[in-house]
């Protein structure tokens, strides 16, 4: 089993930055890959981003792509999301996931681990 909790959510202004970080417990995690998803009101959760075990590899979503950045420090277990220029648009609650299969999965479907998600607010 592995336990994740995020933070590092908020309000903050349209343009501004906010750095979410996602720490787990429980058994190896620099063994997973990992990602951030996010949920809207109203809306399906969708895919922000993701990074390979060994932090070698990302992938981003269209929409987040040049403005985010995911990250992770397997020496302290702990997942960072940077998010810069942030849009009214941005604003959901904020999941990370552990263990994608295949690797690096845009599908929530495929991970086995979930966080209970931080909520952004970004106003205009």
């Amino acid at each position: 089993q592995v336990q994740l909790v995020e933070s590092g959510g908020g309000l903050v202004q349209a343009g501004g930055s906010l750095r979410l970080s996602c720490a787990a417990s429980g058994r190896t995690f620099n063994g997973y890959d990992m990602g951030w998803f996010r949920q809207a009101p109203g809306k399906e959760r969708e895919f922000v981003a993701s990074i390979r075990w060994s932090g070698s590899g990302t992938a981003y979503a269209a929409s987040v792509k040049g403005r985010f950045t995911i990250s992770r420090d397997n020496a302290k277990n702990t997942l960072h999301l940077q998010m810069n220029s942030l849009k009214p648009e941005d604003t959901a609650v904020y999941y990370c996931a552990a263990d994608s299969t295949p690797p690096m999965s845009t599908m929530t479907g495929s991970y086995k681990y979930w966080g209970q998600g931080t909520q952004v607010t970004v106003s205009s």
